[in-house]
């Protein structure tokens, strides 16, 4: 068979098939929507979501910082952090406005879970709801939960993930998404969006937890340990695993390497780690209030120790949170203990089915512990 003739043969197999699947999509779909989503598909182009977030039209990338000497070396997130890092705002894509008690502020919301979860995460946020992130009354106070999320880089990714969002949204109405980049360098960027959003939100909150996703967090303990805090959530409050006389790490293998082309400071402020802390409704309001007039930071929880600086603030620390695991000091306690996590506030990290169990290990009525030292209340 002539080169000529299989051309031909190609194209009327082509044709044929691609008119089997235009009858297959009228027959099932008798209203249209999947022949409609079909062919926008096919004659869409869909965006593109660069490496860095996608600014507001507006907020332009500054490229004069490619004139900062050795900014040509630089890794191309740090490049992309130096040309954008003035943009501090973005649009909603996902909201629950209603999240504190709408306009008529039906009820005082004491403990609001803010927690930080990139998009692709489904099955950690499905495991803290149904464990330590339970919206729920304890001890006579409300909680409530959030995820703060921004968009995947890949637009095809970010579609279907996109889509993810929106239905657990309907189903859980937990869910803030901005349209930037989700990305580690971008965590400061997701912290003081959450703080604007706060503001406008949800002001009269008395406390805040803000952590990661992979973190155990005992929220029986949380509330306890808040309902004995003096003020309500009126005054200062920032706890969490206190980190202090360290600073900016020079090494570019460092997932938390900081080039002095973003900062020449050889120190950090006292801070405390972003895994996991709690901060009082005072103290975020704080944090708004100064970060309108700081730069983004690419590290998160240094960022929030420069706020706390320049408002005149000192972050504190507390034995019962451990973000960098813990240390248990004997060998006839297992590390997974739920005797000992019963006592702590929050510990990172945790796999999802590691929460899980956990979590009904330490409410399980006969659990037997021996005699242990409570450390919810120490400071």
């Amino acid at each position: 068979m002539s080169r000529r003739w299989c051309h031909k043969l190609e194209v009327v197999v082509l044709s044929f098939v691609g008119f089997t699947g235009f009858l297959f999509l009228l027959q099932n779909d008798k209203d249209g929507p999947v022949l409609k989503e079909a062919i926008e598909t096919s004659s869409r182009i869909l965006p593109i979501i660069t490496e860095h977030p996608k600014p507001v039209a507006e907020c332009r990338e500054n490229a004069s910082v490619a004139n900062i000497s050795g900014f040509a070396d630089l890794p191309n997130h740090i490049k992309n952090f130096l040309r954008y890092k003035h943009c501090k705002e973005f649009p909603l894509l996902l909201d629950v406005p209603e999240k504190c008690g709408g306009p008529d502020k039906s009820y005082d919301v004491f403990l609001l879970l803010a927690i930080k979860s990139s998009p692709g995460n489904y099955e950690r946020r499905e495991i803290i709801r149904k464990t330590w992130g339970q919206e729920r009354t304890y001890a006579g106070v409300h909680i409530r939960r959030l995820f703060l999320s921004g968009q995947v880089s890949n637009a095809r990714e970010a579609r279907k993930i996109n889509q993810l969002l929106r239905i657990e949204t309907e189903e859980n109405g937990d869910i803030l998404q901005w349209d930037f980049h989700d990305s580690f360098f971008n965590l400061t960027l997701k912290q003081v969006l959450f703080h604007s959003w706060m503001e406008a939100r949800c002001p009269g909150v008395r406390f805040v937890f803000n952590g990661d996703d992979d973190v155990f967090a005992n929220t029986d303990n949380i509330i306890h340990y808040l309902l004995d805090v003096p003020g309500a959530g009126d005054q200062h409050l920032f706890v969490g695993q206190l980190i202090t006389n360290v600073g900016p790490i020079r090494e570019k293998w460092s997932k938390y390497y900081v080039p002095e082309q973003v900062t020449t400071s050889k120190s950090y402020p006292s801070y405390c780690g972003g895994g996991g802390l709690l901060m009082s409704g005072y103290t975020s309001r704080a944090i708004y209030k100064e970060s309108l007039g700081i730069e983004l930071f690419p590290i998160d929880d240094v960022y929030l120790g420069m706020c706390l600086q320049k408002a005149g603030l000192t972050p504190a620390s507390h034995t019962g949170i451990r973000t960098v695991g813990v240390r248990v000091p004997s060998s006839k306690l297992e590390s997974f203990d739920p005797c000992y996590y019963k006592e702590l506030l929050l510990v990172h990290r945790f796999v999802p089915y590691e929460m899980l169990v956990m979590w009904r290990a330490i409410h399980q009525q006969n659990l037997i512990c021996g005699k242990r030292v409570e450390v919810y209340h120490r400071l």
